[in-house]
């Protein structure tokens, strides 16, 4: 039976490899210390949508561009957006919502929301070492304050990730971003125009660098940026953060794998000892990362 990679998975505070194949979904857990090695084995293809808790097949079973992080053809990408809160189509949706502040790295703070029965998963997903929740209340008042709080403090909804990979080998100690957050949390609930149904919270940080393994990021040489039928990559998973793995190669180079990259792709396991080789591309990151982001 074939199973394709659906990416990397954030249930229950861990990382975890998804697969799909033959009308089931399953997780294998990934290990800090533990040697991976994986070859492409097939076409990539679209992984269809998620409804209902469980993953509604492509009908026409799609290829997808062999770049790019979206393993969906553009009619199963246009049937998630027509249900997604995160592209402001969703207006009805009647659970609660939390509004959160996340810190990713110096001055890259962000407002955002997720749903109260996500926990934070969707923080943990989005690779945010930091973060502290703000209010707690319906859909449409967090979106109403989620706003108030992108104009008032000057922090964006959205961060391009490559802004937020590019800090993380030199981020700050735990007690400063920890500081930054309850600034901004402070004005934050000083602010008149909250919506009434929207229940203030306290500032409550909880960072994720031990979760993540940051403490063994020191630098990044190459992202992996796309896959070819075939290509190897291989290393030593030393952290994940959001959809990255860091990996260590036999050589000692520290390489990304961004998993959204290997979503849609047929996964098999490769020879231990072997090296990432041809058909994987990859970007080199200079040794100023600033520059590259």
């Amino acid at each position: 039976m074939t199973w394709w990679c659906t990416g990397v998975r954030w249930g229950g505070g861990s990382p975890s490899f998804g697969w799909t194949g033959g009308g089931g979904e399953r997780e294998r857990s990934v290990r800090f210390g533990e040697a991976v090695a994986f070859r492409v084995g097939g076409a990539r293809r679209c992984l269809g949508v998620w409804r209902g808790g469980r993953r509604v097949e492509c009908a026409g079973r799609e290829a997808v561009p062999v770049r790019g992080t979206r393993a969906q053809c553009g009619e199963c990408a246009g049937i998630d957006r027509a249900r997604s809160v995160a592209a402001d189509t969703l207006a009805d949706d009647p659970r609660p919502y939390h509004v959160y502040l996340a810190w990713f790295g110096d001055g890259l703070v962000k407002v955002g929301i997720t749903g109260v029965g996500r926990g934070s998963a969707r923080l943990l997903e989005q690779g945010a070492v930091a973060f502290t929740w703000l209010g707690r209340g319906p859909l449409m008042a967090a979106r109403r304050a989620e706003e108030l709080l992108r104009v008032a403090l000057g922090v964006p909804d959205r961060i391009p990730y490559e802004r937020k990979r590019g800090v993380r080998a030199g981020l700050a100690e735990v007690v400063a971003r920890g500081a930054e957050l309850e600034r901004a949390h402070a004005v934050a609930v000083g602010l008149a125009g909250w919506p009434e149904s929207l229940e203030r919270l306290p500032c409550r940080v909880v960072d994720h660098g031990e979760a993540f393994g940051l403490g063994a990021v020191d630098r990044v040489d190459a992202v992996v940026c796309g896959l070819a039928e075939g290509a190897v990559v291989a290393g030593t998973v030393v952290a994940a953060a959001g959809p990255d793995l860091h990996l260590v190669e036999p050589g000692g180079r520290r390489l990304v794998v961004d998993a959204r990259v290997l979503a849609g792709w047929p996964l098999e396991r490769a020879a231990a000892g072997r090296v990432s080789g041809a058909g994987v591309v990859v970007r080199e990151v200079p040794a100023v990362q600033g520059g590259l982001f």
